[in-house]
C-alpha cells in the first residue's frame, strides 16, 4: 500500500520536543506555558498515535525510551529548520549576512590569509565571523556553517574535509634527552586539546608501543595554550606542522623522535578541519556561495610553503 504516512500532531511534537529536552514535564510545561497535565496528555496522544512507549517513570522524573532518543534527534532537526525558516523569511535586512564560525585556530592560521580572495569574488556577501571552539547549535546561535577540528564525524550535516592537520611530536631539549624510544613518552607528562581523546592512544598503537599506565597527561582547550605549555617545558605535546618547524627552527623545541615519524599514520587517524552546514542551510544562495568558496579552496597550499622556507632555513 503506497499511502502516505500519516505525521501526529504538531502540538503532540512541541511538547514531546521539550520533555524529551529537560526530561521533566514540569520544566517542558514551563516552557510551553502550560499545565504539567496538558503535557502529559500531548505525550500520550503521541505514543497513542506512534504505538510507542517513548518515556519511562522513574520516581518524579522520567525517562526517554531507546525510540525517544531516536525520535528526539529527527524532530530537534525539523523544528530547527522550521526556527531557521522563519528566521530567513522574517530579518529581511539580514538576508545577506552569512554567520561563520570557527575554531580560533583554523580563523587564525588558514581563514585570516584568504578573506581578502572571499572578498574579491564575493563582494556582496556580509560576512559574519565567530571563533566558538565548541560545536555551536546553528539555531541558537545563529550560524550558518562552522569550520570544527575532529575526524569527520558528524551526522546529519554537510561534511567536507578541508584540510588535514597531522601531528609532530615536540618537547623542549631537557625533556628531549630522556627520549631514547617511543615507549619512553609512556613515563612523560603528555599534552594535547580535550577534543583529541585518542589520538595519543593512536599514536602510540601506530609507534608500536601499548599504552598501558601513562604517566599523566593535560588537555587543554585550544592548540595555542596547549603549545604555549609545550614551550614552558610542562610536558610533550602535539603540534601541527607549520608550528612545529617554526618553534624548531628557532631552538625553543625539538622533534625527539624526528619530525617525521608520524607522517604515515592512516588518514583516519589524522584528524583535519572539516566544513559543516546543516543541509537545509545550503537551499540559501549566499550560504551554498560561501560553501562552494571554502571547499574550492586548497586550504594546505600555506602549509606547504611554510615547510618549504623552513627547510631552506
Amino acid at each position: 500500500m503506497n499511502g502516505k504516512l500519516r505525521l501526529p500532531p504538531l502540538n503532540a511534537l512541541r511538547a514531546f520536543h521539550a520533555v524529551a529536552r529537560h526530561k521533566s514535564l514540569r520544566q517542558a510545561a514551563d516552557e510551553l506555558y502550560v499545565t504539567p497535565q496538558a503535557v502529559g496528555q500531548q505525550i500520550k496522544l503521541l505514543e497513542d498515535a506512534l504505538q510507542v512507549k517513548l518515556f519511562e517513570r522513574k520516581g518524579r522524573s522520567i525517562e526517554p525510551t531507546e525510540s525517544a532518543v531516536l525520535l528526539a534527534h529527527y524532530v530537534e532537526a525539523g523544528f530547527s529548520e522550521f526556527a531557521e525558516g522563519v528566521r530567513r523569511i522574517t530579518r529581511s535586512p539580514y538576508r545577506d549576512r552569512i554567520n561563520l564560525n570557527t575554531s580560533p585556530y583554523f580563523a587564525t592560521n588558514y581563514l585570516l590569509r584568504h578573506l581578502s580572495e572571499f572578498r574579491e569574488e564575493m563582494p556582496s556577501l556580509d560576512l559574519r565571523l565567530t571563533t566558538m571552539i565548541d560545536m555551536p547549535d546553528f539555531a541558537r546561535d545563529d550560524v550558518d556553517m562552522t569550520v570544527q577540528w575532529g575526524y569527520g564525524h558528524w551526522s546529519d550535516v554537510e561534511c567536507t574535509l578541508l584540510v588535514r592537520d597531522p601531528k609532530v611530536i615536540c618537547c623542549t631539549a631537557q625533556i628531549a634527552a630522556t627520549l631514547r624510544k617511543p615507549a619512553d613518552l609512556l613515563d612523560c607528562t603528555l599534552l594535547d586539546t580535550v577534543k583529541s581523546k585518542h589520538l595519543w592512544t593512536d599514536i602510540f598503537r601506530h609507534l608500536g608501543v601499548e599504552p598501558g599506565e601513562q604517566h599523566g597527561s593535560i588537555g587543554f582547550d585550544d592548540a595555542a595554550s596547549m603549545r604555549r605549555a609545550t614551550l614552558q617545558g610542562i610536558g610533550v605535546g602535539l603540534l601541527s606542522p607549520h608550528d612545529a618547524h617554526a618553534d624548531m627552527r628557532s631552538g625553543e623545541l625539538v622533534a625527539p623522535l624526528g619530525r617525521d615519524i608520524l607522517d604515515d599514520m592512516p588518514d583516519d587517524q589524522v584528524p583535519g578541519f572539516y566544513l559543516l552546514v546543516p543541509r537545509g542551510h545550503l537551499r540559501v544562495q549566499g550560504v551554498a556561495a560561501l560553501h562552494r568558496w571554502m571547499v574550492s579552496q586548497d586550504w594546505g597550499r600555506d602549509l606547504i610553503r611554510k615547510d618549504h622556507a623552513t627547510n631552506r632555513g
